[in-house]
């Protein structure tokens, strides 16, 4: 796919549901009890693994809209064996946070995934499972990961790397324990688990770098109203923050400040971004915002920074090859083991439209020029963010991208080009 330079990125969209919080309903709805309806629910490859792992665990989901969904509850512990592993696709968040739930429940489970999958960290998540009683095996620390329900009790469990994944698969494990179970976190990390435990009636207990759980004898979150994805918002606010005479409004974004960090980080670089029409749903803040082309000064994002916008540096790379002066990342090492080594794949694909990055063993550096890269060719090599990154570079270079691998951006968002063409003018 060729993706053409633009001029500007001008007029209103609204992006799909938020992933991450699409995933946790569906998993609190399917061990509720009563009827779970989910309203702007996040359709892409990743959710859809979700849904069939709940399915396949004897629940019923109805589809009664793309967007609409009822997850009819199993209740905490109704949850059934099934004959065959459970696929999770090439979905790290289905598979960690659906581990925790299980844990608590009684057969035994094998979750297992795509190729990318089978080479993701999976120790991370068991062993705080094992440590709270139960019995974890793993392929030397790769899926697929076979989990046991036993007689759970509470952890104090300080995490290693700041991983909202593991945090929630610990908190969701905490449901079924004997005793507190809390989580320390070295920095925050998204709190979308927590936010709805507590909206389903679970003793969530939140304080400075840390959150604890106690156990429930049932749940019910009964309807959730899912807003805009910021991880999907986010190649527009930069395609048209790095155009001139750009202005674009996306419009119902979730804005927790555990996933924003892009924002702020574009706001210290000069970006001109207005938030307005606040308001909460579901105990989450959602407003709209407003961008408006503006040349860009360097910035160093320090490791605390990170996992406000770790599926968002990326593009900040992209952002920072067309800002003034250099711009370094550190404190990223997370970045090595996503879909992709990140940090490898990012250095590659920018480098091959001129833009001049050094990668280092937890981020990278860029030095800035503030110009139209070149342009060239990119390949996703199969992992969806780094398609996304194509299609932006391809939209603000100055002769365009050859996207190979464009097909893997329907892995996050299903429609992305189409409603990229809506607001584009060449």
């Amino acid at each position: 796919m060729k993706i053409e330079p633009a001029k500007a990125l001008r007029g209103h969209i609204a992006v799909p549901g938020d992933k991450s919080i699409s995933h946790r309903a569906v998993l609190v709805g399917a061990i509720g009890d009563g009827e779970t309806l989910i309203e702007g629910f996040g359709r892409s490859a990743d959710t859809e693994s979700t849904l069939a792992a709940v399915r396949r665990l004897g629940v019923t989901v109805h589809e009664d809209e793309i967007d609409t969904i009822r997850v009819e509850g199993a209740g905490l512990r109704g949850l059934r064996e099934p004959a065959r592993p459970i696929d999770c696709g090439n979905s790290g968040t289905t598979l960690r946070l659906l581990a925790g739930i299980l844990a608590g429940q009684a057969g035994r489970f094998e979750l297992s995934g795509d190729e990318s999958l089978r080479r993701r960290p999976m120790d991370r998540v068991a062993e705080p499972l094992a440590q709270m009683g139960a019995k974890v095996e793993t392929a030397d620390g790769m899926p697929p990961l076979v989990v046991e329900g036993g007689e759970l009790h509470g952890i104090r469990y300080e995490l290693p790397v700041a991983s909202a994944q593991v945090k929630s698969c610990v908190l969701h494990a905490g449901l079924y324990a004997q005793g507190r179970t809390t989580v320390v976190e070295p920095v925050p990390t998204r709190d979308h688990t927590e936010r709805l435990l507590a909206a389903a009636g679970a003793p969530v207990t939140r304080r400075q770098g840390r959150v604890s759980v106690g156990p429930v004898e049932r749940l019910r979150l009964g309807q959730i109203s899912v807003p805009g994805d910021f991880s999907a918002a986010a190649p527009f606010i930069v395609a048209a923050t790095l155009l001139p005479g750009s202005e674009l409004t996306i419009h119902d974004i979730g804005l927790n400040p555990t996933r924003t960090g892009l924002l702020d980080v574009l706001e210290r670089m000069g970006a001109r971004v207005t938030i307005f029409h606040r308001q909460r749903s579901g105990g989450e803040p959602i407003g709209d915002i407003e961008v408006h082309s503006a040349e860009l000064t360097a910035t160093a994002l320090r490791a605390e920074e990170i996992p406000r916008l770790v599926d968002e540096l990326p593009l900040f790379a992209l952002a920072a090859a067309c800002a003034r002066g250099e711009s370094r990342v550190e404190g990223a090492r997370e970045l090595r083991v996503k879909e992709t080594d990140r940090i490898e794949t990012v250095t590659t694909a920018l480098r091959g439209l001129g833009i001049r990055i050094v990668p280092r063993d937890d981020g990278f550096r860029v030095r800035g020029v503030p110009t139209r890269p070149r342009g060239g060719a990119v390949s996703s090599q199969g992992d969806h963010r780094i398609a996304i990154l194509g299609a932006v570079a391809g939209l603000v270079s100055s002769k365009g991208v050859a996207l190979e691998g464009a097909e893997a951006v329907a892995v996050s968002f299903p429609g992305f080009f189409e409603l990229l063409d809506s607001v584009t003018q060449r």
